[in-house]
């Protein structure tokens, strides 16, 4: 990475040779075009005066063969003119191209260190925390109440390193051979369990969920589903600070499942809303973050979304925070014929 600033440095030297010598080599194209022009007007000159075909200057200048070269001369000058406007646009838009290379490089590689020091940090803590646990029940008699208590964090701990890598495996499986299994879900009971489940972990945040009385059920997958659920509530808690607030919805409008789930958080800036579902991409430096993470979350719930023929939307909370958008159709999905011959397998046995 080092290297690349002088790399782009050496390239707009080059750039700008070229301008220069472009604009030199135009220079001496139209002068030689205009001493080429007037070494042709005098010899059409004096031939014309010699076969005595002209009397006056005048003459010659409204002869046809002058005119005729000088519509010849005209057209050269606005050909050299053209290609030079050609060269400029082709050298900018060329140049604009790999500028904006450049940036995605550097942003792509950026955003590959933030995630290698983040990761390792993710899947240092959780192994040293399980180890300092194992360590203490090796080395001393403990009472009950602390053996509970150090097999708590320690089973925590577990289940923090268990999401981690359950994350990276789906988030590469995404890429290349993700095939949700869909099977008849109710979507307003698999979001309200999930709502309990994370209240109970979380019993500083205060999670209310909302509902229709009719949600139609849908095909769905879904592990996928509660993997984009779980992230999305643990995002809103996370970056919430003090005693969260979350508001969960679930309605259905026509044919759309729409659910929402709003914090009272940091929110997120306008510039980075595009950018927040990007694999690795995470709002800040990894020297200004207080917040945990490694940049996979929200990209796994856009692609499984996504998946789903789905789609999801950030906006503002107001007067603080940040809402995400989930509209998921309800009309059924064919099934393809392993997941027919699975189920067939399944109520056989």
């Amino acid at each position: 990475m080092k290297g690349i600033p002088r790399l782009r440095l050496l390239s707009y030297g080059v750039i700008a040779y070229m301008l220069l010598a472009f604009a030199w080599w135009s220079v001496l194209l139209f002068t030689k075009n205009r001493d080429a022009f007037a070494a042709k007007r005098e010899l059409l000159h004096l031939v014309m005066i010699a076969r005595e075909e002209i009397n006056t200057d005048e003459d010659f200048f409204k002869s046809k063969p002058y005119l005729e070269l000088e519509q010849s001369y005209k057209r050269q000058e606005w050909m050299v003119l053209g290609e030079a406007l050609v060269f400029v646009i082709s050298l900018v838009i060329g140049v604009w191209l790999i500028n904006r290379g450049y940036n995605k490089q550097v942003m792509a590689a950026q955003q590959r260190r933030n995630f290698l020091l983040s990761i390792t940090h993710e899947l240092k803590s959780p192994i040293a925390s399980i180890k300092l646990v194992l360590e203490t029940f090796r080395k001393r008699k403990l009472r009950d109440d602390q053996i509970q208590k150090l097999s708590n964090n320690g089973l925590k701990e577990a289940e923090r390193l268990n999401t981690l890598v359950t994350d990276l495996l789906l988030s590469a499986k995404l890429e290349t051979a993700y095939s949700p299994y869909m099977e008849d879900l109710n979507l307003a009971e698999l979001l309200e369990d999930l709502v309990y489940k994370i209240q109970d972990k979380s019993p500083k945040a205060q999670l209310h969920f909302h509902h229709q009385t009719n949600i139609s059920d849908m095909h769905g997958d879904k592990a996928g589903l509660t993997s984009v659920f779980i992230n999305l509530l643990e995002n809103a808690i996370k970056y919430s600070s003090g005693n969260p607030v979350i508001h969960v919805s679930i309605k259905q409008k026509n044919n759309h499942i729409q659910i929402e789930i709003a914090d009272n958080g940091i929110g997120v800036p306008d510039k980075e809303k595009e950018h927040i579902f990007e694999k690795f991409y995470r709002v800040g430096s990894e020297n200004t973050r207080t917040t945990k993470g490694t940049g996979l979350g929200l990209y796994i719930v856009k692609e499984i979304i996504k998946a789903h023929k789905g789609n999801i939307q950030v906006k503002d909370n107001l007067p603080k925070g940040t809402v995400f958008c989930i509209e998921l159709p309800v009309e059924k999905i064919n099934k393809t014929d392993d997941q027919l011959l699975e189920e067939q397998k399944i109520n056989q046995a």
